[in-house]
């Protein structure tokens, strides 16, 4: 295992979200450490990530991919001459919904919201509590961006599977490394 050092940079764009930066810097750390069991990891170079609520998310789906539904995960990938190696663009608010949170963000427009299908790897199943359920579906969120700019992909049936794959994969690495609830909700 080869440990990388990177820039990381966290925003929190949403006003309910609260975490620990040293925590998500240890998951990302965690996936970094095994790079090469995911087809050479995340590429080196200063990472971004934002957590967003689904009307954020939305204009950047619709902006950008011209679609304005809220979406899981959105990422981009970065300049590997400027030393960026991407931008992960999360829904905190979907992953609240996907566990059966109350609704999260009442501050903008009601969008619709396109949910991805993950019939393994979301962590739903051993998790004792709802705030903890919703930990491991952000955590799993961050971990599907950071596959993205691996070079995994979801569009086509084997594509997906192969990435649910890698997302159990790398829930568990995490979660070996990780015990506690990282995300939470106030």
């Amino acid at each position: 295992m080869v440990r990388r050092s990177r820039t990381l940079s966290i925003h929190n764009a949403h006003p309910r979200l609260r975490f620990d930066r040293r925590d998500v810097a240890a998951i990302v750390a965690t996936l970094d450490t095994h790079a090469a069991k995911f087809l050479g990891g995340c590429p080196p170079g200063e990472l971004s990530l934002a957590f967003l609520t689904d009307p954020a998310i939305a204009q950047i789906h619709g902006d950008f991919m011209n679609d304005p539904t809220a979406t899981d995960v959105i990422t981009f990938e970065g300049n590997k001459v400027a030393g960026l190696a991407g931008e992960i663009c999360v829904s905190v608010d979907t992953a609240a919904q996907y566990v059966g949170l109350p609704a999260v963000d009442q501050s903008g427009p009601s969008v619709r919201t396109k949910r991805l299908d993950r019939s393994a790897g979301s962590g739903r199943e051993s998790a004792p509590t709802k705030q903890s359920n919703f930990s491991s579906e952000l955590t799993l969120y961050v971990i599907h961006g950071w596959l993205h700019l691996a070079g995994y992909d979801d569009l086509q049936p084997a594509k997906k599977r192969r990435m649910r794959a890698a997302e159990k994969r790398a829930m568990g690495l995490v979660k070996k490394a990780r015990t506690k609830t990282i995300f939470r909700l106030v």
